[in-house]
């Protein structure tokens, strides 16, 4: 099986279909995205207290190329963890914390959405009511299918009686 990455290098000109932007767009993304993360290695080095030397320890299993294009192969496709892992050829686990350490890095990156701009000034929060007053919202949901948690609470909370399976519920909201 070709991991995403792989085909989108082969083929840039479906990356649109993949990953749900441009080539282009991707390499601009993976470039911002490393120099976040060698700032953020940068940091936690500082406060890091070594027993071993520089250098020692494993090694990283991911690029930030593949980290990103796990993260948007996620985002895009709303896959589970464990086809994660079958595509880039990963534990489940390492999957999902390194989907969760990409997404705190490309939230800094990316620009956030215009109402939580806004919420910070209320005179712009005002303006961008009265223009989206105009358009019609639309929202669907969705649901996808997770591992059964192991804490009963959380059980409860993720189980679909409609689908008699453990799942997460999805909003989507468009103008």
């Amino acid at each position: 099986m070709t991991s995403p990455l792989a085909r989108i290098e082969f083929y840039p000109q479906e990356s649109k279909r993949l990953i749900g932007i441009k080539y282009e767009e991707f390499i601009t993304l993976v470039a911002l995205a490393e120099e976040s993360h060698l700032e953020k290695q940068a940091e936690i080095e500082k406060i890091k207290i070594r027993l071993i030397a520089s250098g020692g320890g494993r090694k990283a299993e991911m690029t930030p190329k593949e980290g990103v294009c796990l993260y948007l192969v996620k985002l895009r496709r709303k896959l589970t963890f464990e086809i994660l892992e079958l595509l880039f050829n990963l534990w489940r686990i390492k999957a999902n914390s390194t989907f969760n350490y990409w997404v705190e890095i490309l939230m800094e990156i990316l620009p956030i959405s215009q109402m939580k701009e806004a919420k910070k000034d209320e005179w712009k929060y005002q303006e961008l009511w009265e223009v989206l007053s105009e358009y019609e919202l639309l929202i669907d949901s969705a649901e996808e299918a997770i591992e059964r948690p192991g804490n009963y609470q959380e059980q409860k909370k993720n189980y679909s009686g409609k689908k008699k399976i453990h799942t997460l519920k999805n909003q989507f909201r468009v103008l």
